[in-house]
């Protein structure tokens, strides 16, 4: 996958300008890591008066397979080895725009800080695309393009040289030229409109992607003759989210054609944009729904093991529902700043005495932990080797026994929503594995059946009806408060049996 930037320049301005506006030196060849492959970034030439960057794209096609978008959306053919044989890591398509705002980002936003001058200035600029996917031919790319200022040269790339007679494919070979328009402007074109043409998205299109094609569009989409196209095409034809594109882009047009709407409509706009680009971090979405689900348990005192650096303490200490919290780490340096975090030194005496920290590992029993109703094990157990798990299991579940145990883990599923994620990689480096929802409901239900817990699942953040929300939670609850443990069944079972035997 292959996209080329060329500019001409004179010796009072330079074409290697270009360097600077893309943050990338001539000089070098970089290579970037995106979720499904690497990015290049060379420069075939660069002089005074001409320089081309060179934007290469080496898809894992691997990767393409494992995470179920190997044929993409409507991107490659309805066949059985679609998944296998396609044209992802060759044609011009999302995979390369999600590539061009990672890659170019300040480039995108029109920040150059060792030249603040050159962003704002238009300058002759060549683009081309050796494979470009064109689901409505040369005609539409025409209509998408020359509406913003390029002069649009659209070649069909024939299904075979040797036999012309099959006719052209839906390729193209696309250059675009102009010399009215700034780097950044060009950048923006490309990111919005390579993915419709494409008609397609690599990635679940979830309601942050209208801000993301609003950002992008700004100043040319809300004029553009095809804009309810590329509205819905970008947004993979999701209606909901194309009406609410359409509406927001008609207040922007609106405010800029009747100057005494422009103050209210801004501030709705504003207002709009602020909440929806501003969603809930996860972690927060996680403590929320932990608390909740101990609230509902009934639990008073709790357990927070693998407490790291207090977070979910400190929001426990807020609801006075909780009346004794304990954090539990095997990291020292955690619980100094845990310590740090909660203010301990200088909190009252009363708020104190609902608060303990201190040293421990999961791997080993610990009889400071019995007697507490609920204990967390909040994105801990990735942290751990798997041949480890069972001394966890039964330090936490047989030992400690609480009342109700709340385990939280990431959604490996989930992954591929992360677009800044490496194809294969896991959210930590520290994380030994991460689970499909499959698997953690498996170990977990055994975790259940070998200690006398019942046990239920509940998504935690967005669910994404393909894969899943991104963390997954287990809620364990003892089957009866009076119930012994298994093993202290079978145990009591044989001494009365030894009793037995012997009084017989």
């Amino acid at each position: 996958m292959f996209l080329t930037i060329t500019t001409t320049g004179t010796p009072e301005r330079p074409a290697t300008d270009l360097g600077f506006l893309l943050h990338k030196h001539p000089d070098n060849a970089q290579a970037f890591s995106t979720s499904y492959g690497t990015a290049h970034v060379l420069y075939p030439e660069a002089d005074a008066e001409r320089c081309t960057a060179a934007l290469l794209l080496e898809v894992d096609a691997v990767a393409l397979v494992r995470r179920g978008k190997g044929k993409g959306r409507g991107g490659a053919p309805d066949a059985a080895l679609a998944q296998y044989v396609n044209d992802r890591p060759y044609a011009a398509s999302s995979l390369l725009a999600v590539a061009l705002s990672g890659v170019f980002s300040s480039a995108m936003r029109g920040v150059c800080a060792a030249k603040p001058e050159l962003p704002s200035q238009p300058r002759p600029l060549r683009v081309e695309v050796p494979a470009l996917p064109a689901r409505g031919g040369p005609g539409l790319v025409q209509r998408l393009f020359e509406p913003l200022g390029w002069t649009v040269t659209a070649e069909p790339v024939a299904l075979d040289a040797e036999f012309p007679d099959w006719g052209d494919s839906r390729y193209v070979r696309l250059a675009l030229e102009s010399e009215t328009l700034t780097l950044a402007e060009a950048l923006r074109h490309l990111y919005v409109l390579l993915p419709v043409l494409d008609d397609a998205k690599h990635y679940w299109v979830s309601p942050d992607e209208v801000d993301k094609l609003l950002r992008a569009g700004e100043g040319w989409l809300p004029g553009h003759p095809e804009q309810k196209l590329i509205t819905s095409r970008y947004l993979s034809r999701r209606w909901s989210l194309t009406r609410q594109a359409m509406e927001r882009l008609e207040l922007v047009r609106l405010a800029e054609t009747d100057d005494t709407a422009v103050e209210e409509i801004d501030n709705a706009v504003e207002a709009e944009a602020e909440a929806e680009e501003r969603p809930t971090p996860l972690a927060v979405r996680r403590r929320d729904a932990i608390v909740a689900a101990l609230g509902e348990s009934g639990a008073a005192r709790v357990l927070d093991l693998g407490c790291g650096q207090g977070q979910l303490v400190q929001a426990l200490l807020k609801d006075p529902r909780f009346t004794e919290i304990v954090g539990v780490d095997v990291s020292m340096r955690a619980l100094t700043i845990a310590s740090r975090r909660l203010k301990l030194d200088r909190m009252g005496e009363r708020q104190a005495s609902r608060v303990k920290l201190f040293q421990g590992s999961l791997a080993y029993t610990d009889t400071r932990l019995k007697g507490y109703d609920a204990a967390v094990l909040s994105e801990v157990v990735e942290h751990l080797d798997l041949p480890r798990l069972p001394a966890l299991e039964y330090a936490v579940f047989g030992s400690a026994r609480p009342r109700t145990v709340l385990v939280t883990t990431p959604n490996v599923e989930h992954n591929v929503r992360w677009e800044t994620l490496p194809a294969g990689h896991v959210r930590h480096g520290d994380h030994r594995f991460e689970w499909t929802r499959e698997e953690f409901r498996t170990w977990a239900g055994a975790v259940a059946e070998r200690h006398g817990y019942d046990v239920e699942f509940t998504p935690v953040g967005p669910e994404d009806p393909e894969v899943g929300p991104p963390t997954q939670m287990a809620v364990f609850t003892l089957r009866t408060t009076d119930e012994k443990h298994p093993h202290e069944k079978r145990t009591n079972e044989k001494r009365t049996n030894e009793k037995e035997a012997k009084a017989a």
